[in-house]
């Protein structure tokens, strides 16, 4: 054989040796996966814990459930407020550091509130609980797509199973804390939890001091950035009341007023807005921008259907509601798989395609009437749809990102999304409220349900038509970058 035709071959050897070894996920990098899992799942599971427990407090602490909601409006907003924080932190001091703290913090402060002595100290440790808390969730996606790199969407396929388990554990570990404890319990309950994952992140996570800057502190952008976001997500929450509309209009005056400042600041700014300049990250943000509002108006807009246009009790929406639940559960394990076979644009689309079908079935319901044969396979496969369009979109953007941009990339993706949910949302219930009226009964009511379904159906339709333009496939992404 000629030389040439040697080397050849040897360089095919070694290409495709390569590609396998690529292909093949480092076992290290599902231990940097679990004990990132640790800071969504003590999130969401404390979240899910308290809520389900308001009206115990409420009458604990002897006040009002007006009055004790703040315990977990003040934590959310809290969160909102520290969020922009992320990628400026990471950079100062490493993404393990910044782990820790996080952790230590979110104990600390789970102490505190379950030695609070009135709801007004409560929800002023709940405050501090959101600002020491509020990176776990981002911190943990951040550092799942740093080591997992391309493979993204088949380890947080895994990952995401425990944090949807966690609203159905929620409910039992709070139900048996209060049986047989005090409700001090539900925040005490944190403690062993923090301090088993706060040991297991000292153990497996990398240390990336070496990879910090001395990066500015964008002042003015931060003033105007998280002061905007929490103010936007009170307003929409409030939308009906004059304040809500005060606080909705302030909020995106000053959030435009952070564009404005950033365009002009660069990399300098808190958020770079140049990531946005990449048509991959720009695409994956919209649908996940899109994504994540038609999710959180649907689980307004069903529940309320199922209500107010059905006459179903709300104790009923825990197993009427499940097969959604069930669809997710169902998905998430696959996203990998799927992707390696089908590639991240078809599995986008096509699970962006598919919760469109199944909330059409929804326009059916509103004028026919409730048909338990139809409500549960919509909602199955409105689940299996949903989890399949944000995954992947995740996946591309951060592919589509240098190593070294992940942190910024995480805050402005966290940050989309958050706004995602109550814009859409937003628009769902004012469009509902309009429809609906001040005596809209009966038929009339069915029939305002159907046009505010037939809306959500039209941003169904805009995320399915961002995650066409979606890459191909992750890994193609980045070997152009």
């Amino acid at each position: 054989m000629p030389d040439d035709a040697k080397k050849d071959m040897s360089a095919k050897i070694d290409a495709s040796a390569e590609a396998a070894q690529d292909d093949q996920l480092d076992p290290s990098v599902w231990k940097i996966a679990a004990v990132a899992l640790f800071g969504g799942l003590l999130a969401q599971l404390d979240a899910t814990i308290v809520n389900v427990s308001l009206s115990n407090l409420a009458s604990e602490l002897h006040t009002t459930l007006s009055t004790i909601q703040w315990v977990t409006s003040g934590y959310l907003l809290a969160l909102t407020l520290v969020l922009p924080l992320n990628g400026w932190l990471v950079g100062r001091v490493g993404a393990k550091a910044l782990y820790l703290w996080c952790f230590a913090g979110f104990a600390l402060t789970s102490a505190l509130c379950g030695l609070a002595w009135s709801a007004n100290s409560l929800i002023a440790f709940r405050v501090l609980q959101g600002i020491t808390g509020g990176l776990l969730a981002p911190m943990a996606q951040m550092m799942i797509a740093r080591a997992a790199g391309r493979h993204m969407v088949r380890v947080a396929g895994y990952m995401v199973l425990p944090v949807l388990l966690a609203p159905v554990l929620g409910p039992v570990v709070a139900g048996t804390i209060l049986q047989y404890a005090s409700w001090r319990w539900l925040f005490f309950v944190n403690l062993p939890v923090g301090a088993l994952a706060f040991l297991l992140a000292v153990l497996f996570l990398p240390n990336d001091r070496e990879e910090t800057t001395h990066k500015k502190l964008d002042w003015v952008g931060l003033a105007l950035l998280s002061p905007g976001l929490a103010l936007f997500l009170f307003g929409s929450d409030k939308i009906g009341e004059i304040t809500g509309r005060i606080s909705f209009a302030v909020g995106i005056m000053m959030m435009a007023g952070f564009l404005w400042t950033a365009r002009r600041k660069g990399d300098a700014a808190l958020v770079d807005l140049r990531l946005f300049k990449g048509k991959v990250f720009a695409i994956s943000a919209t649908t996940q921008f899109l994504s994540n509002g038609v999710q959180f108006a649907g689980q307004m807009l069903i529940p309320a259907f199922l209500i107010g246009a059905c006459c179903r009790a709300p104790t009923e929406m825990g197993w009427m509601l499940a097969p959604l639940g069930l669809g997710m559960t169902v998905t998430y394990p696959l996203m990998g798989t799927l992707t390696d076979k089908f590639g991240t644009r078809f599995v986008s689309a096509g699970g962006a395609f598919l919760t469109f079908i199944a909330t059409t079935a929804f326009l059916y319901l509103a004028l026919e009437g409730l048909n338990l044969f139809v409500l549960v396979p919509a909602l199955f496969l409105r689940g299996m749809g949903m989890s399949a369009v944000g995954l992947s979109a995740m996946a591309a953007a951060y592919a589509s990102v240098r190593k070294q941009d992940l942190p910024m990339a995480t805050t402005s993706l966290n940050i989309v999304q958050r706004l995602g949910g109550p814009t859409v949302t937003t628009l769902c219930a004012s469009f509902l409220a309009w429809k609906l009226g001040s005596q809209a009964t009966g038929h009339a009511a069915s029939i305002a349900y159907a046009w505010a379904f037939m809306l959500l159906c039209g941003f169904h339709g805009l995320t399915f038509l961002a995650a066409t333009q979606l890459p191909r496939r992750v890994d193609k992404v980045a070997t152009q970058k």
